[in-house]
């Protein structure tokens, strides 16, 4: 099999994140059994063609003009995987009837969060056509519900295949000596990471607080952190990520929606319970006095108050079981799923 892979970012872009990290997870497993090409954005200082662990990575043009490439270079290859990271389909059905999308998370309602009109019209606009594939993937059942509702998908077209999750990496590790509460993403706004701030205020039971992450939102969060003693780290590398993860006691988690909730998934591994809204797919990973505990919407009393609830556990029954809920998930379970899924395309 000849297989595509189209996203905006590669590895090594400077921006790449979740839906990169899920890609690549993938690609380095079918690599080992398929020739596996993947298409995106010039990366500054990196060559147009790069061999990273038998991925071929093609980059050409940019945020907009990807979008032009894509369809010539997909009717070279046998499969196509469209990455919908960035709500904008790349449309590759158009010339290769071999074209799959995987869609992280259906961005409707975030595009109010972080742009302006009219531009949030017409990128929710491009978004409807990713109802025109035949083939579509989701990360999850709540993102597969959302293509239902929102593009009116029939339900036979999506197939749902978890991300998974690397378990050499991500494993329990030595827990702070003093509470510690973790907040780790993107700074945009439909992350909520300000959120944060308001649910540390509200805490009788002493902790410590760390936010880490880059974004737009950077300064802001920085700026609230220090009147409130929260340390800010802005973007770590990834060894200090699984560090963080092992030295938390809990997991803060307060986006508005996640198709998938890696950073949750990622902290249970390491043995940390998370604490998270009951939007997008938080409720379906998040088994309610098991892995951590879900809450109502911008409910930072209710939050809080879940968030002393498993502090006050102090590591005994939350971690461990934290652990095995994770252990449902595993990136070789997940390559055999999209190797399955792409066998049966006719």
């Amino acid at each position: 099999m000849d297989l595509l892979l189209v996203n905006h970012r590669d590895p090594y872009h400077p921006q790449a994140g979740g839906a990169e990290e899920v890609l690549y997870q993938i690609a380095i497993r079918l690599s080992q059994r398929h020739k596996v090409t993947w298409l995106s954005e010039k990366v500054k200082g990196r060559p147009s063609v790069e061999v990273i662990k038998g991925v071929t990575i093609i980059r050409r043009g940019g945020k907009l003009t990807l979008h032009l490439k894509s369809p010539f270079e997909a009717r070279k290859h046998d499969v196509v995987i469209d990455s919908v990271a960035h709500a904008v389909p790349f449309m590759s059905y158009l010339t290769n009837r071999r074209s799959v999308a995987l869609i992280h998370h259906v961005h409707q309602d975030v595009l109010n969060y972080e742009l302006s009109f009219p531009l949030s019209y017409a990128v929710k606009t491009a978004e409807r056509m990713v109802r025109n594939y035949k083939y579509l993937i989701a990360v999850s059942n709540t993102t597969k519900r959302e293509l239902m509702r929102r593009f009116s998908v029939e339900e036979s077209r999506i197939s749902v295949i978890h991300n998974g999750v690397d378990h050499e990496k991500y494993k329990p590790g030595e827990k702070s000596e003093k509470p510690l509460i973790l907040w780790i993403g993107r700074m945009k706004r439909y992350k909520n990471p300000l959120d944060a701030v308001e649910i540390f205020k509200r805490l009788r039971t002493k902790a410590d607080m760390i936010i880490a992450g880059g974004g737009e939102l950077s300064e802001e969060v920085k700026r609230a952190c220090d009147e409130k003693g929260i340390q800010f780290l802005g973007r770590v590398s990834e060894e200090v990520k699984v560090k963080l993860y092992q030295r938390a006691w809990v997991l803060l988690s307060t986006s508005f929606v996640e198709g998938w909730g890696m950073t949750v998934v990622e902290a249970n591994a390491c043995g940390t319970p998370a604490v998270a809204y009951n939007t997008g797919s938080m409720p379906e990973i998040i088994k309610d006095g098991k892995n951590g505990f879900t809450v109502k919407y911008k409910d930072f009393d209710e939050a809080a108050k879940a968030v002393e609830y498993v502090l006050e556990d102090g590591n005994k029954t939350f971690s461990k079981s934290s652990v095995e809920e994770s252990n449902k998930y595993n990136w070789e379970k997940t390559a055999d799923e999209y190797e399955r899924f792409l066998r049966n395309l006719p």
